[in-house]
């Protein structure tokens, strides 16, 4: 059964009336079911540890606003829940689990954030930001995403099934479908769709949320004992402070959408010596406008250079289109020394429908392959599928050793050095997986090339189609400022759990990041 409206499809729903807080405060469980239901919290680690639960609870229905995709719930709180002064910074998934009502569709989830808090004297070096933002814009759940029609989505609603708990498959809940020896890909993704009708998840379900990427991260490194602490891209916006204290910050997986003032919390971050690390594809493509107090996220996306309502005003560069727009002048190159304008798509539909699934290595001196034994030439990744579904790249060229360097034509930092690529592209209408719904009158490729290039014409097109995922370390602000390191694929964290060479680079990165002094090589 194939399932795209997931409103009130489960007996017991809610959410969170913040998606963060702190030890010592309380977060507020706002539930509509008709059954009495228990709560558990658990901490979610390598292991998930529970730290609270509350039986029995009477929440009673409450009502679905008709624009609760883009205004919220607006649920009164079920139960309050008590964040004790010894939890930890991370995530914390909330199970509600109905009486009475059949299994398969008895539990609902939902979570919160613990973030380290301001008077916390020592930290821990890393800080984890979670791609909420990306979460909400995928969100189905009471009307519309910001793919099915929606041009303003709330926090305050439930998420959809399956994007923070569901059982794990072994690669058919990939948008990116990795293929083994003697197997053919799946270019319209029928296996993904298979495993929806089987399963009774949205649409979305492959393509963001804790489950699929920054889950695989987190139980990677609690396994590695690296601490770390956790935050929202929400909280970015809200509380740029939240940076301070940590040596290095990191976001993986499908980190798509960024307002202005979470990508100037990062961009002084780095200025000022900190160190941030990208695992993620199509990371930072669309700007975003937080509203009525961070609760909703505005995005206009392909229509915002004429719908945007800032659009001939002075503030026309918040436009809510691409950040490599012309009319924003800010492309995620700048910072990430990558961009999706320059590889979109990896093994997904027509885009390099039988790409290697890795990263082809060509500086393997580079301390990012320390310890890996990986020499020119090797493809890393490739058995996992870590090059897949989303990437970003830049512009290359080559060097007298026949070795790539970034152009610069981009607007990628002067210095940057590109260690890996492989080759990726932007897809244009026909050519996106037969399962998935695209755009009405234009693909990506198309968008791009007309605000890129000013038409959709032959040459146009060409200069938008071809691409790549790129691994590279840039310094967008020279020797004193922090380094940048961007590993371009959504995907790569799918390699973690068994990829020795995958892991190595990640531990690489993530040690790098942590002990560097600002201003050296070292």
């Amino acid at each position: 059964m194939l399932v795209d409206n997931i409103t009130q499809y489960d007996h017991v729903e809610g959410y969170c009336d913040r998606l963060s807080a702190v030890a010592g405060e309380t977060i507020g469980l706002c539930a509509s079911s008709a059954l009495a239901f228990d709560v558990a919290v658990h901490r979610w680690t390598d292991e998930r540890v529970l730290v609270w639960q509350s039986d029995l609870v009477a929440a009673g229905l409450q009502a679905v606003p008709v624009d609760a995709d883009s205004n919220g719930c607006g649920w009164r709180v079920s139960v309050q829940i008590p964040i004790g002064p010894e939890w930890p910074s991370g995530f914390y998934l909330v199970t509600m689990t109905a009486h009475g009502a059949p299994l398969d569709r008895a539990t609902g989830y939902a979570y919160f954030v613990v973030r380290s808090s301001p008077a916390t004297s020592e930290r821990p070096p890393l800080l984890l930001v979670l791609a909420t933002n990306t979460w909400n814009a995928y969100n189905t759940w009471g009307g519309c995403s910001l793919y099915t029609g929606g041009h303003q989505v709330s926090f305050a609603r439930p998420l959809g099934r399956g994007l923070l708990i569901r059982p794990m498959v072994d690669r058919d809940d990939r948008k990116s479908w990795p293929t083994r020896h003697g197997e053919l890909p799946d270019v319209d993704g029928a296996r993904y769709q298979q495993y929806r009708a089987d399963t009774a998840y949205p649409g979305f379900v492959g393509s963001t949320g804790w489950f699929s990427y920054e889950r695989r991260f987190v139980e990677w490194a609690h396994r590695c004992g690296i601490t770390f602490d956790m935050a929202t891209s929400a909280d970015l916006e809200s509380s740029p402070e939240i940076v301070d204290g940590y040596r290095a910050v990191m976001g993986v997986g499908h980190d798509e959408y960024w307002s202005s003032r979470q990508r100037q919390t990062i961009e002084d971050f780095v200025q000022a010596g900190g160190n941030y690390a990208s695992m993620s594809g199509n990371t930072m493509f669309w700007q975003v406008r937080m509203v009525d107090d961070g609760r909703s996220m505005v995005c206009y996306k392909y229509s915002a250079h004429d719908a945007d309502p800032v659009m001939g005003t002075t503030e026309q560069t918040s436009m809510t289109g691409m950040w490599c727009d012309p009319v924003v002048k800010r492309p995620e190159t700048a910072l990430l020394g990558a961009g999706s304008a320059y590889g979109l798509y990896s093994r997904f539909g027509q885009a390099t429908p039988r790409g290697s699934g890795g990263f082809t290595v060509y500086r393997h001196d580079h301390w990012m392959f320390a310890d890996t034994g990986l020499r020119y030439g090797d493809v890393l990744g490739s058995a996992d599928g870590v090059v897949g579904y989303e990437t970003v790249g830049c512009r290359l060229g080559f060097d007298e050793y026949q070795l790539p360097i970034a152009a610069g034509s981009d607007g990628t930092p002067m210095d940057t050095t590109v260690v890996a690529f492989t080759p990726s592209s932007n897809l244009a209408m026909g050519e996106y997986p037969a399962s998935i719904a695209a755009l009405g009158d234009q693909g990506d490729l198309e968008f791009v090339a007309e605000r890129l290039y000013g038409s959709v014409d032959a040459d146009s097109i060409a200069r938008a189609r071809y691409g790549n995922a790129v691994m590279l370390t840039c310094r967008p602000y020279g020797p004193t400022g922090g380094e940048v390191v961007t590993i371009g694929s959504t995907d790569w964290v799918f390699g973690l759990a068994n990829d020795g060479a995958v892991s190595q680079v990640t531990r690489n990165v993530v040690q790098r990041m942590i002990q560097q002094v600002p201003g050296t090589t070292r």
